[in-house]
C-alpha cells in the first residue's frame, strides 16, 4: 500500500515512532504499515482493542466515557489515541473505533468511524461517515483514512 510507505518515509524523516489503537479494523492499520519492508524502525506497536474491556485495560479508556458516549464516539477515540501514545511512548498514535457492519443504528449507522490522532501537541478527533460499503469496504476505507491522518501528522 503506497500510503503506508509514504507514512513510514515521513515518520522516518522526523525520527518519529508510531503506535496504532484499533477496534473496528482489528489490526489492519498496523498490518498495512508492517507490510512495508523495514517498517520496524518506525512502527512500535499496535493495540487491537475490540472489546470495551480491552479498551479500558490496554489504553485507559474510562468507564464513564464508554457509558456516556459509547465505544463508537470521538471521546473514546480520543482516549484510545492518548492511551496508546502514553503507553507506547511514541511520537504519534492513531485510533479508530466504528461500525464496520453489517448493521448499526439510526444514530450510529454502518460506516460511521471515529478517529483519534495524538501527538505531544495534542489530540485531534473526527467522525467520518463512509456509508454502507459492506464490512470489508468500511474497514479498508478506515485504514486509508487513518494512514492519511498519520501522513499529515508526520509531514513537517
Amino acid at each position: 500500500m503506497d500510503e503506508a510507505a509514504q507514512v513510514l518515509r515521513a515518520a522516518r524523516a522526523r525520527g518519529w515512532r508510531i503506535a496504532t489503537a484499533e477496534s473496528c479494523t482489528g489490526g489492519l492499520i498496523a498490518g498495512a504499515l508492517t507490510d512495508v519492508a523495514g517498517s520496524s524502525d518506525v512502527v512500535d506497536r499496535g493495540y487491537v482493542t475490540y472489546s470495551n474491556q480491552a479498551k479500558q485495560d490496554m489504553l485507559g479508556v474510562t468507564t464513564a466515557s464508554l457509558e456516556a458516549y459509547g465505544a463508537v464516539s470521538e471521546q473514546v477515540a480520543r482516549e484510545m489515541a492518548m492511551g496508546a501514545l502514553a503507553a507506547a511512548g511514541v511520537d504519534v498514535a492513531v485510533s479508530v473505533t466504528g461500525i464496520a457492519g453489517p448493521g448499526g443504528s439510526a444514530v450510529k449507522p454502518e460506516g460511521m468511524v471515529c478517529f483519534g490522532l495524538a501527538t505531544a501537541q495534542g489530540v485531534l478527533t473526527e467522525t467520518v461517515q463512509f456509508g454502507a460499503l459492506g464490512r470489508q469496504g468500511v474497514r479498508q476505507a478506515t485504514v486509508k483514512h487513518a494512514l492519511d491522518l498519520l501522513l499529515k501528522a508526520c509531514l513537517p
